[in-house]
């Protein structure tokens, strides 16, 4: 039974959603702010990484080593790479969109972590816990890169089959694997990956982040 989660984010507003008015103030521990509160009869450690996968699998390690965390989530927001109708996912499979090989013409796509060497081959990390909270079940792909190209959206869907993108998933979930853990996560769309990203992120964050941490709320309630 999970008794102790931690969660992580890419930023702040996405952490503040979550259970708002608990745990106000934060410790500080190895360089991130960690608000503590107790739902549905969990201990829950919340951290924002900042964004990108090194400071997101520095959280992971931290939040396990430190809290003894039995499961890890990931929460926030994350761009749209197709047309899917609706905007609040829950996360089953996560792959890294800019692990691999740079060739002569294209960039071979590799699992994270394994030799970007001969045919390429991408396996996915796949969430343990998935409960069912009413949340179409998607593949999101992760990179370092701040998506603003719709053609490489397209590209990187149509290579590794994922509905959204974000900065941190992946890395939660390869660090999760290397721990033995569990992991999850729910992401709210913020733009679509294209030339408006940047102003639509913006403009959104602060609704896509309620609706990701309102999700959540239901899911953790659900384990």
């Amino acid at each position: 039974m999970i008794e102790r989660i931690g969660i992580i984010t890419g930023v702040d507003a996405e952490a503040a959603a979550l259970f708002s008015g608990q745990g106000a103030h934060g410790e500080p521990l190895h360089g991130f702010l960690v608000r503590q509160v107790r739902f549905a009869g969990k201990d829950i450690a919340i951290t924002c990484s900042g964004i990108g996968k090194v400071n997101a699998a520095m959280a992971a390690m931290m939040l396990v080593d430190h809290y003894d965390v039995q499961m890890l989530l990931v929460v926030g927001t994350a761009g749209k790479l197709t047309d899917i109708d609706t905007d609040c996912f829950q996360i089953v499979e996560a792959v890294q969109g800019d692990y691999g090989a740079s060739r002569h013409d294209h960039f071979a796509h590799y699992s994270a972590g394994a030799w970007p060497i001969g045919e390429e081959h991408i396996e996915a990390f796949r969430a343990k816990v998935t409960p069912d909270i009413g949340l179409p079940k998607v593949r999101i792909i992760t990179s370092d890169a701040f998506i603003e190209n719709p053609d490489l959206g397209r590209r990187l869907h149509d290579a590794l089959g994922g509905d959204i993108i974000d900065m941190e998933t992946a890395a939660v979930a390869q660090a999760a694997a290397r721990m033995d853990l569990p992991w999850a996560a729910i992401k709210a769309t913020s733009d679509n990956a294209d030339g408006a990203s940047s102003g639509d992120f913006q403009s959104n964050l602060k609704r896509a982040a309620k609706r990701a941490a309102d999700a959540t709320e239901k899911m953790i309630a659900a384990l």
